[in-house]
């Protein structure tokens, strides 16, 4: 029975250590995010790779092309208890955070995801800490938390992913929104191109 405890005893402190899946940022090398969102979508993980219509002018002709919203970067919701099984995934350089992975709020995530089936024209944004915090109340977006922001005379709002510092900005009918409490303690990012995330060899060390 004492073998059968410790047993149950060691389990409790998996779970203790590694906790329900949760929304990470998967850090890419160049030009394979999608590579990864299709890696991770075989493994069976869920993942986001939001995508923005880019018009490419090539050498004969221009063409519209879907990107990567957030260069560089794919999402993925996943237990930190299969960590090697992604970080091993080909393109995947890292997760990232700043003393190790950190995970992504569901309200940041559930906004993002929002935005991209929305079916709305949407793009890449500055990442900004100012402005007044609203919520979308009506249409495809609503439920949608972001950062109300006047670009070319007309209302934007700002989603933002704090943990990459990356935004993306949607236009807004000013009927449609509504202001929410301001927070006034938003976490300091890291920065997620510097050195001091641990690269791939220590994550898989880890």
């Amino acid at each position: 029975m004492g073998e059968a405890l410790s047993e149950k005893d060691n389990a409790l402190m998996i779970l203790q250590e590694y906790p329900a899946a949760s929304w990470y940022a998967l850090a890419t090398r160049s030009r394979q995010e999608k590579l990864v969102r299709d890696r991770l979508a075989d493994r069976g993980i869920e993942q986001l790779l939001p995508l923005s219509r880019r018009l490419s002018q090539w050498s004969d002709r221009k063409k519209w092309i879907d990107v990567p919203l957030f260069s560089g970067f794919c999402f993925a919701r996943f237990s930190l208890h299969d960590q090697l099984a992604v970080l091993t995934l080909p393109g995947v350089v890292r997760i990232v955070g700043c003393n190790g992975p950190e995970s992504i709020p569901d309200e940041e995530m559930v906004s993002l995801q929002k935005l991209a089936v929305s079916g709305l024209d949407y793009e890449r944004h500055e990442y900004c800490e100012e402005g007044m915090l609203v919520e979308v109340i009506g249409g495809p977006l609503a439920g949608v938390r972001g950062t109300l922001i006047r670009k070319a005379g007309r209302d934007h709002v700002v989603v933002q992913v704090r943990l990459i510092q990356q935004s993306a900005s949607v236009q807004v009918v000013r009927s449609n929104i509504r202001p929410v409490l301001k927070s006034n303690d938003l976490p300091l990012a890291c920065n997620v191109r510097s050195s001091s995330l641990p690269n791939r060899t220590n994550a898989h060390s880890s």
